[in-house]
């Protein structure tokens, strides 16, 4: 259901139902988006670092970032433009974390993996070195 909001650019009231901004802010976005990409398309810019193309069309480079992170902008083809990993900073050229700090994270979470299996293994060995037997009679009760 929509729902009644200011716009976080401009505080404008509005419908948020489709965008998190007001049309006028929607309509600025879309003509920044525009002449960034009618600049990134001219063949004298495809060598253009992300300063040159702040630089080149007066766009923000958060702005630029959030397209290429979204996927409207593709740098496959921009040799020297390139995006900052989210942990580090790093220029990278697609994804959110640079390789190294991706392999960090896949390693910590493969340690985590081996500690949390360790412990459901002495949970278990535990469990079991619990367990008592009697006897009752002909019968063998088991108590948990």
């Amino acid at each position: 259901m929509a729902e009644l909001s200011n716009c976080p650019n401009c505080g404008q009231l509005f419908v948020k139902a489709l965008r998190p901004v007001c049309d006028k802010c929607a309509r600025e976005a879309e003509e920044k988006f525009d002449t960034v990409y009618r600049f990134i398309r001219k063949r004298d810019n495809r060598s253009a670092s992300m300063d040159e193309v702040h630089e080149g069309t007066g766009v923000e480079k958060d702005l630029i970032i959030q397209w290429i992170r979204e996927g409207r902008l593709r740098i496959s083809q921009m040799p020297n433009m390139g995006i900052p990993c989210e942990h580090c900073g790093k220029t990278i050229s697609e994804g959110k974390l640079c390789d190294s700090c991706r392999n960090k994270l896949t390693g910590e979470l493969k340690q985590g993996d081996k500690e949390k299996e360790f412990e459901d293994r002495k949970k278990q060995s535990e469990r079991e070195r619990n367990k008592t037997y009697s006897t009752l009679g002909d019968r063998v009760r088991r108590d948990d």
